[in-house]
């Protein structure tokens, strides 16, 4: 058990290490001090796990099915693009095409003078928020409407709901109709309805296309053929798992603003908590938790759907932080629970689909 803890999770005891030590040294320019700098960069990290959990659980439901090769570089390249690209360089992007400034004018406002590239960053939280909410919204449709599977959580009524899977796109048309609602009953200007549907059926079109490309490799194909089919499979499971990693940390860095303005203290607290969820995930996957605990994934998928749906309300309400995490761990907790129940129940049955 420590070797396998040890195996999974050195890489980011390391991290936080490192991260932790660059936050002292950063926080000498802070007048609390460099210590209040480490321990809000703590914080972060342990806020970015605890709102995260679900995502590891979705994330170890994809990456068992990679291979060794896939995982390693979900772990090393992935934990570099999810840190550096969608922790900094995003919101970056985002302040830059919003307000035609170029990328260093905007990297110095960040450094310089980080309430006004807070204030950028959170007058595009609509665009953020309906793009980030619609995509979750049809990761948890997709699991919702899928007729393959053979366990329910819910019993009839999500059986039952899983049978709409046989209607072909019955995830994005309920998205579709989801959108419209969400503009339409939002007390939002309206201006911002434009916005949330612009943003939101571009983040269909992302679904769409990341999906669609993961069918085109699917392959009958045995052999050489076969093993090139994987691959590339492979990669579309890794470019899939980056952009739901995106979409979880849409709202996490706007957030991190409630709790510090310091946008290098951000990156580094978030770093940390981004490596413990990629080593989270690779620990479900190397200890089979998703097969011992059988409602696990059901939970982590419902978290994501309520995820979403916080996501829209919070276009035109502020939601706590807490809140979001506190609903994320309910759904896991309870998932848990009723795992263990159904193993008591059923002690010598397999892991159903």
């Amino acid at each position: 058990m420590l070797t396998t803890l040890y195996r999974d999770f050195r890489y980011s005891f390391l991290t936080a290490f490192v991260c932790l030590g660059l936050s002292y040294y950063w926080g000498q320019r802070w007048a609390e001090g460099p210590l209040a700098a480490t321990w809000v960069a703590l914080v972060l990290g342990f806020m970015e796990v605890t709102l995260s959990f679900d995502n590891a659980v979705v994330n170890a439901s994809v990456l068992r099915d990679m291979d060794e090769k896939w995982r390693r570089l979900f772990l090393t390249v992935g934990i570099i693009v999810a840190v550096f690209g969608m922790r900094l360089v995003f919101p970056i992007a985002i302040v830059a095409v919003t307000t035609g400034m170029g990328w260093i004018e905007v990297t110095e406002m960040a450094l310089k003078n980080p309430e006004e590239y807070s204030h950028h960053l959170h007058a595009n939280h609509t665009a953020i928020a309906s793009f980030g909410g619609i995509f979750l919204l049809l990761v948890f449709f997709s699991f919702l409407f899928d007729d393959s599977r053979e366990l329910h959580w819910l019993g009839r009524v999500e059986e039952r709901l899983a049978r709409l899977g046989k209607l072909d796109s019955i995830g994005i048309v309920t998205a579709l109709i989801t959108l419209w609602a969400v503009q339409k009953l939002l007390n939002v200007p309206a201006s911002d309805r434009l916005v949330i549907m612009t943003a939101g059926v571009a983040g269909v079109i992302l679904y769409v296309m990341v999906d669609s490309l993961g069918s085109l490799f699917e392959s009958e194909e045995t052999g050489d053929a076969a093993v090139a089919t994987v691959k590339r499979s492979g990669a579309m499971s890794f470019v899939y798992l980056e952009i739901l990693d995106a979409s979880f940390s849409f709202d996490g860095v706007i957030g991190a603003f409630a709790i510090t303005r310091d946008v290098v203290i951000i990156m580094l607290g978030l770093a940390i908590g981004a490596m413990f969820v990629r080593s989270l995930t690779i620990f479900l996957v190397n200890r089979g938790t998703l097969e011992q605990y059988v409602y696990l994934e059901h939970g982590a998928h419902y978290a994501i759907g309520a995820l979403a749906v916080i996501m829209f309300v919070s276009i035109a309400e502020e939601v706590p932080e807490a809140l979001t995490g506190a609903i994320g761990m309910a759904f896991i907790i309870a998932a848990l629970i009723s795992s263990v129940l159904y193993r008591r129940k059923t002690p010598d049955s397999g892991a159903p689909a």
